[in-house]
């Protein structure tokens, strides 16, 4: 199964705008509309860059992420805003999603040595997601949420 991951332009933003989790997840993650206007907002400061992609099998869009980064950092590459949408749960997309957004941060981002995320304490479905790509749960508590990291081998970057 292959995934694409597009930035999300002035193209696709509106459609990106009506994806959405089931009802039982919705306090779960924030939706693509608040993840957007992080990008012009910049909550987590001027250093801090978002880029918000949509995923994409073939040419329907499923999901959405966002990836946020300080460039002259090693550990501060975060993925968050990480949805599929209800209507195309469960078909492998989230993993093949998270597959590609790490080999684009390595490929990008040859300084980065660690990909956070967060989730909630109670998203089991996430956190399974997450584990099962090398994610570990760093014991950190961050907005209620649990700091997970991917420490990247040097010697296994994904070109």
């Amino acid at each position: 199964m292959k995934v694409d991951l597009r930035i999300v332009t002035r193209d696709n933003w509106e459609e990106a705008l009506s994806l959405k989790v089931g009802k039982q997840q919705q306090g779960f993650v924030p939706t693509p509309a608040v993840s957007l206007a992080k990008v012009y907002i910049k909550p987590d400061g001027e250093g801090v860059e978002y880029i918000p992609f949509a995923i994409y099998v073939n040419d329907l869009m499923v999901g959405f992420l966002m990836h946020a980064y300080e460039e002259i950092t090693t550990d501060s590459y975060w993925i968050n805003g990480f949805i599929i949408d209800e209507k195309y749960q469960g078909r492998g997309y989230g993993k093949c999603a998270m597959i590609e957004m790490i080999k684009w941060i390595q490929n990008r981002f040859p300084q980065c040595e660690e990909v956070r995320l967060t989730v909630f304490p109670d998203n089991y479905v996430a956190k399974n997601l997450y584990k099962s790509q090398g994610f570990e749960a760093t014991g950190q508590i961050f907005g209620g949420e649990e700091v997970f990291k991917l420490v990247l081998e040097k010697t296994h970057k994904v070109i």
